[in-house]
């Protein structure tokens, strides 16, 4: 199968376990792709599809343009996102293990999404400071997310109704709140934001999330 318009990052090792990245609202910018490269030295076969189509934001105002304009054409980022699922399943060889996938922020609800509408597929979800709504019932996913303390874009309250809605569909869910962080707190390119403690710690528990998960119940 073709590659889709994206950055893949393989280990050395070969065929190892998938991972789809959904990017932010930044776009497929160096810090998603350093992001697959750490998955990859971990021993993950990571796939991050370029949902811009080759933009990138750096200001707030541009990642909120790009990213309303993705939404208004949300069922065509679907399709490419779907597409990426189906390369990323044969590139990593995911016959019978089933793939993770983790959303940013604007990625969250296209991973929440994913797993919904994939469950074959898609076997853990991992979210970072995103939230967002659905059926989940046909999910066979278990679930990992990163929050912010202090989030306008993502209020706490919005963080609990997710977590319940997950814990009512009967899926496996743990919730992690990070004192003293706001949005973006896990990318080291939003200087502002950036909190390499809990960074570090919210690294720590994916990866021995991910890994966990990669055995099929």
């Amino acid at each position: 199968m073709t590659q889709p318009q994206g950055y893949l990052a393989v280990p050395n090792t070969g065929t190892e376990p998938g991972v789809l990245v959904l990017h932010a609202w930044w776009g497929l910018n160096e810090t998603i792709k350093a992001f697959c490269r750490r998955l990859a030295e971990s021993g993950f076969t990571a796939f991050a599809p370029d949902l811009y189509q080759g933009k990138v934001a750096d200001t707030i105002e541009d990642a909120d343009v790009l990213g309303k304009a993705l939404d208004e054409n949300y069922l065509h980022a679907k399709a490419e996102i779907a597409q990426a699922t189906s390369f990323l399943r044969d590139c990593a060889g995911q016959a019978d293990r089933g793939l993770s996938v983790i959303g940013f922020s604007m990625g969250v609800y296209y991973a929440l999404d994913l797993a919904a509408a994939d469950p074959e597929n898609i076997r853990s979800v991992v979210i970072f400071y995103g939230t967002g709504g659905g059926d989940f019932s046909t999910s066979r996913a278990t679930y990992l997310g990163h929050f912010a303390e202090n989030d306008p874009f993502e209020p706490l309250s919005n963080v609990d109704e997710l977590e319940e809605t997950l814990r009512q569909a009967g899926r496996p869910v743990t919730f992690y709140r990070y004192p003293g962080t706001g949005h973006w707190f896990f990318e080291p390119d939003r200087v502002q934001a950036y909190n390499p403690a809990a960074a570090c710690l919210a690294w720590d528990r994916t990866l021995a999330f991910l890994k966990g998960a990669t055995v099929v119940s």
